[in-house]
């Protein structure tokens, strides 16, 4: 059966650039066709830079031809719209920033670009990443390649929506509080969160500094697991990215005090993906009576793969996720107004005229800059932190947050594990929940609570349901792992996800 250039993964394009069966031009140039193609009706991309792309396939074929190695060399690529790249736009899907060019690469594109991938150009995403939807953004929305009339998810909708749109080999997303995953779950592919600190956030514009990070979203488990080889590693420019001897100190903890993991996956990875002895969790508050039950059956459908493959699966309670949401939208609103406070017009940003004096300046400039939903967040995040209500509201989330975190720690005393559904329901329509902020920001239910613990976690497809329209669309489950385990845990999801 033939197959297309731009819907090959990167292991099969790495194989044939390998045998000198393609060219990266070659694939290059079938992934801007269908951008070309497929861009106007879907909204994925902001920005695409065809003679960039070309030049830089160009000279990763003479790497090749060389006789280079490297998995990432001459595979393109697109890139969340929030991280900086040298020289190109960096809008963050914000009106504010519409025509900034950044000054330097974020550490994840220098290391993709030491690489050899190849930048095809940058997708769409909720302004400042603030959203789940994508409809946020100041540019349009991204639409679900399955059905037109439905998002994409966010905020990382435009690299899901490019990937399932076969736009590029992979992409490049963030997630602060399931920004990668819910989308992936939503346009059915592979979407990976890695634990905080096991890439560098250096050049991503901070949402949340505390659970900003760096991952892929890619066609399968396997290709997550290249990405995110290369794209990940300590940075002197980060203090928060984390050393080799830090991680292996935090995974020795981990090991002494949980039935772990890691030498069983390679030991039965050996015979026959045997998974006898694994222990797999599913938390009662991710399966409640509300949960839709075609969604359920499809999550438990996976959970009974694992089973028949030796593993076990224990019922487990995470009391205090019912907190995850209200301690998120305190602890990232908060973040919000801080982190934003430099989008002035002065040192960042667009600079309006017509301003009277400084306050007006700011007025003006904020105002027209920002979109509704940026303004929210600052807006509730400086009540959150002033005086009189910082201990009320800021403090008291940040000691819940520890019980969460508490929460997760207990339950890997227990399992090896935790699969839960990703997202409640498959996409919803456009417009459907514009005007209900509590609803949309509920959509991260099933995904707040990894972020908050600063654990990997990956979204795979787990099947599709029917919609109100007839529409099959995509559901995913989650997989969630020990800080740090983020390897253990792309072992895992490739029985579950790639075979």
């Amino acid at each position: 059966m033939s197959i297309n250039l731009n819907e090959l993964t990167i292991k099969l394009a790495r194989e044939k650039l390998d045998k000198g069966e393609i060219s990266s031009l070659e694939l290059t140039e079938a992934c801007l066709k269908e951008i070309e193609s497929s861009n106007k009706e879907l909204n994925a991309c902001l920005t695409v830079y065809p003679d960039l792309a070309k030049e830089e396939a160009r000279l990763a074929d003479k790497r090749i031809k060389m006789g280079e190695k490297g998995e990432l060399l001459g595979i393109p690529y697109l890139c969340k719209d929030i991280l900086m790249t040298k020289g190109l736009k960096t809008t963050a899907a914000s009106k504010i920033l519409k025509d900034y060019i950044a000054p330097y690469d974020a550490t994840a594109v220098k290391r993709l670009k030491e690489a050899g991938a190849v930048l095809l150009g940058k997708t769409n995403l909720d302004e400042f990443a603030h959203g789940a939807s994508t409809e946020n953004s100041a540019f349009g929305v991204t639409k679900n390649p399955h059905d037109l009339s439905r998002v994409a998810g966010g905020s990382s909708g435009g690299s899901a929506a490019a990937v399932a749109a076969n736009m590029c080999v992979f992409a490049l997303g963030t997630d602060t509080g399931g920004s990668i995953r819910q989308p992936a779950s939503f346009c059915g592919v592979i979407g990976l969160k890695p634990s905080y600190g096991q890439v560098s956030r250096f050049g991503l514009m901070s949402m949340t500094s505390s659970t900003d990070v760096v991952g892929p979203i890619t066609k399968t488990v396997a290709d997550a697991e290249i990405v995110l080889r290369v794209i990940s590693g300590e940075d002197e420019k980060d203090a928060t990215s984390a050393s080799k001897a830090h991680i292996r100190e935090i995974k020795e903890v981990i090991s002494q005090a949980s039935p772990l993991l890691a030498e069983r996956l390679k030991q039965e990875k050996n015979k026959g993906l045997s998974l006898k002895g694994l222990k797999i969790g599913l938390p009662k508050e991710y399966f409640a009576k509300d949960l839709k039950k075609e969604v359920k059956d499809l999550v438990i459908n996976r959970a009974n793969k694992l089973k028949e493959m030796g593993a076990e699966l224990v019922d487990i309670s995470l009391p205090y996720t019912k907190y995850g949401i209200p301690v998120y939208y305190i602890i990232t609103p908060s973040e919000i107004s801080s982190n934003l406070a430099r989008f002035d017009g002065i040192g960042w940003g667009t600079n309006q005229e017509g301003a009277n004096n400084l306050q007006d300046f700011y007025q003006v400039n904020r105002g027209l800059g920002f979109g509704s939903e940026t303004k929210r967040r600052i807006m509730l995040g400086t009540y959150a932190l002033s005086a009189g209500y910082y201990d009320a509201y800021y403090k008291k989330a940040q000691t819940v947050r520890t019980l969460i975190i508490d929460d997760f720690n207990k339950a890997f005393k227990q399992v090896d594990f935790i699969l839960t559904p990703t997202s409640p329901h498959p996409a919803f329509k456009i417009g459907e929940q514009s005007n209900d902020p509590l609803a949309m920001y509920l959509e991260d239910i099933f995904v707040t609570g990894a972020s908050l613990a600063g654990l990997p976690a990956i979204s795979l497809p787990a099947g599709r349901v029917e919609t109100s329209n007839k529409k099959m669309m995509p559901i995913g489950v989650q997989l969630i792992g020990p800080r740090f385990f983020d390897f253990e845990l792309i072992e895992l999801g490739k029985v579950l996800g790639d075979n």
